[in-house]
């Protein structure tokens, strides 16, 4: 259950770097150990539906605990960027600017992944493309959203499915020129986000771009915040997942003119791997 959203913006996105490493120096970076797949899972289990009931529960634990985080996060901008409702405008531009550069060529069907009340389908998707389809998991930010988006006469129309599930379980089924994932990937297992690229993978229109923004943790290190359930990954984690799933990595940037002291933020486009 992936939540939302422009998720770890309030704790990750808060983190000072000497902060995470000491997080990272006291756990020793569990990384995804405790979330994944855990080999804790595979040890002495009397037999393999104990062993499969080992693996499965530190899952749900995981995501039972980001979907209670989110339920009580209000359905506001600023509830959606942590407090940090202010960047939103930068946040935007810098998005806009990488749209323009790696220049999409369809605007018929755009995909917002863990879209929160719509803040990035709103302001970034909708003046691009026909039709934009929305996957959030939590029930209220989808009803606002349907609310948000709708709100201005310009937008009315241009909101097509709202997909009321967690990115683990959604499988797209149209095929979508852009498919635009930010601030919801660190909600997702290794195994999970590397399925999830495989499916999106499958939902794209030719010639359709898959992009992500992320926070990336300042070393090769997982940082695992226990308050929002949600881990945030080394930059080339993405990269290695990417080109995992069949993925190859068009255009990649850092978000500029964020406040100090937060997390870097990249943009990273890529298409399929050419089947040729």
């Amino acid at each position: 259950m992936t939540t939302t959203l422009e998720e770890q913006l309030s704790d990750k996105l808060q983190m000072m770097d000497d902060t995470t490493d000491k997080v990272q120096g006291s756990s020793e970076q569990k990384e995804d150990s405790s979330i994944a797949a855990s080999s804790d899972a595979t040890t002495a289990s009397p037999s393999s539906n104990d062993s499969a009931t080992k693996v499965a529960a530190p899952e749900i634990e995981f995501y039972n605990k980001a979907q209670k985080y989110w339920s009580e996060v209000p359905a506001t901008v600023n509830g959606m960027l942590g407090g940090l409702g202010y960047i939103s405008a930068i946040d935007i531009q810098g998005s806009n600017t990488f749209l323009r550069e790696i220049r999409v060529p369809g605007n018929r069907l755009a995909l917002d992944c863990g879209a929160g009340i719509g803040r990035v389908t709103r302001n970034l998707l909708i003046p691009r493309f026909s039709c934009v389809d929305l996957v959030e998991q939590d029930p209220a930010f989808a009803d606002k959203a349907r609310e948000y988006c709708t709100s201005e006469d310009g937008s009315r129309g241009k909101v097509g499915q709202v997909y009321n599930v967690g990115l683990q379980k959604f499988t797209p089924t149209q095929q979508y020129d852009l498919v635009w994932s930010q601030w919801v990937l660190g909600h997702l297992t290794d195994r999970d986000l590397v399925s999830f690229f495989r499916r999106i993978k499958q939902g794209l229109a030719p010639g359709g771009f898959f992009c992500l923004k992320e926070n990336v943790s300042s070393s090769r290190k997982t940082v695992e915040d226990k308050n929002d359930s949600s881990v945030t990954r080394p930059l080339d984690s993405y990269e290695h997942f990417l080109k995992e799933a069949g993925f190859r990595i068009v255009r990649k940037v850092k978000q500029q003119n964020f406040p100090k002291g937060l997390f870097p933020v990249y943009m990273i486009a890529c298409k399929p791997v050419s089947k040729e």
